[in-house]
């Protein structure tokens, strides 16, 4: 979902970024917050700290939360500036808020859906890049609630999670994003 995140932000903004600067945070962000987990992933199922890919214990997600926690932080200290960047840095800061309130959810056994939880937040980044800029985006809006409730739907399906679960990861993705949106709208 960050990378997501980014990659429309460069689209549809109307400030002019060099290239190569788009080129490199893409890059950046793409090797911090897809390869980098992928490979740490792999570290946890070494030491046996995750079973599988779905964490489906409360116990499992600690670890990969934190892990994500830090990585957005060297996202945020190391790649966003609040100088040039404002939307992205508050659109990571957001991420990082998500992260940290589902991982002291996981420590009080609680399982949010983080599904839920990454597509509320990006959907609720794209309404507001829309009122920032200036732009309609109906159809891609209409795309995010119809995955949105496509991924709900999946999720009750498998039996990944209850419906509490489902709606308390949509409010910690969609809160953090509302309320930082004063910071930059």
């Amino acid at each position: 979902m960050p990378i997501a995140g980014v990659i429309f932000y460069f689209a549809k903004s109307p400030r002019f970024i060099q290239f190569d600067v788009i080129k490199g945070k893409l890059i950046a962000i793409f090797i911090l917050t897809v390869l980098l987990p992928i490979l740490l992933f792999f570290l946890l199922k070494t030491l046996n700290k995750v079973n599988s890919i779905k964490l489906e214990t409360t116990r499992e997600r600690i670890y990969p939360l934190l892990l994500n926690g830090v990585i957005t932080l060297m996202v945020l200290k190391r790649i966003l500036s609040p100088s040039q960047d404002i939307e992205l840095y508050f659109f990571f800061l957001g991420i990082l808020i998500s992260t940290m309130a589902c991982l002291i959810l996981a420590i009080f056994k609680f399982k949010a859906s983080l599904h839920m939880m990454g597509i509320s937040g990006l959907c609720m980044f794209f309404i507001a890049l829309s009122i920032h800029f200036s732009i309609n985006i109906n159809g891609t809006l209409a795309v995010m609630f119809i995955l949105l409730g496509a991924l709900a739907t999946s999720r009750i399906h498998v039996k990944a999670h209850t419906y509490i679960e489902l709606i308390i990861g949509i409010f910690i993705g969609l809160l953090p994003q509302l309320i930082l949106v004063n910071h930059w709208l």
